[in-house]
């Protein structure tokens, strides 16, 4: 469960809502389009981990998709599933699922591994997402990314203490791209990263029109760790390596 959120804080207090929602809309937006690019499956079981009350739906649209989502809070899981965004909800935290193996063609944290983060390792997380998943299923997270200036500079904030005074909460920790590629590799994955967006929420809304262009270039190799906004798509094999001869 995310740390409580004061909403009285610096960056709130000087943001445009519209502004915020504007920024929001090209995200989805973007995510909706990598995905659909990269992802390589067209439907089945996708597991929202975190679901809070946006599980992620307008990524996995209903009848292609079942979705079930999981968080801590049971007042979320019962209102996503009121609303028709799940298929099946239940009560869980992530790192310690009571879910099958292998039953899952995707593994969805959206803004999740950030809180995680906060409070424990990620590595356990990984790992398990990596044991929900049927073979050439994959792990989908979408992130804060550490190596961006509004990352590094929340992040610098987070360090002295600042965060819940700046941000609102203490645990928004932007993530190292090289955390996730290389956390999800130690979990046997095969990542894939891709900026989802370089502009930020807060930016006049013509500044982040102006820079939306740029978006496109987020998949290429050295950009996409810069992004404000990242996504890592890892999958798992679908058959095992080899091992080496003795």
């Amino acid at each position: 469960m995310s740390e409580p959120y004061d909403r009285d804080n610096l960056l709130d207090r000087l943001s445009d809502p519209a502004t915020l929602e504007l920024q929001y809309r090209h995200i989805e937006r973007r995510e909706r389009e990598l995905l659909g690019r990269r992802l390589g499956l067209d439907g089945g079981d996708v597991l929202s981990v975190g679901c809070g009350w946006h599980p992620g739906r307008h990524l996995f649209p209903a009848g292609r998709w079942r979705m079930t989502g999981v968080d801590v809070d049971p007042e979320k899981v019962a209102a996503v599933r009121e609303r028709g965004l799940v298929e099946n909800g239940r009560v869980g935290r992530a790192g310690a699922l009571e879910e099958s193996d292998g039953v899952y063609d995707v593994v969805l944290y959206r803004m999740v591994l950030h809180h995680v983060a906060y409070a424990q390792p990620l590595e356990p997380v990984l790992t398990e997402a990596a044991r929900l998943l049927r073979p050439g299923g994959a792990l989908v997270a979408v992130e804060p990314g550490l190596w961006h200036p509004v990352g590094a500079a929340l992040a610098a904030a987070n360090r002295a203490g600042l965060g819940p005074l700046v941000h609102g909460t203490p645990d928004d920790v932007p993530l190292s791209p090289a955390r996730l590629v290389g956390g999800a590799r130690a979990a046997g994955l095969v990542p894939e990263l891709h900026a989802v967006t370089f502009t930020w929420r807060r930016l006049h809304p013509a500044a982040q029109r102006a820079l939306w262009p740029l978006d496109r270039l987020g998949s290429r190799r050295r950009l996409s760790a810069l992004g404000h906004t990242l996504l890592l798509i890892a999958r798992r094999p679908r058959t095992r390596r080899n091992s080496a001869p003795a």
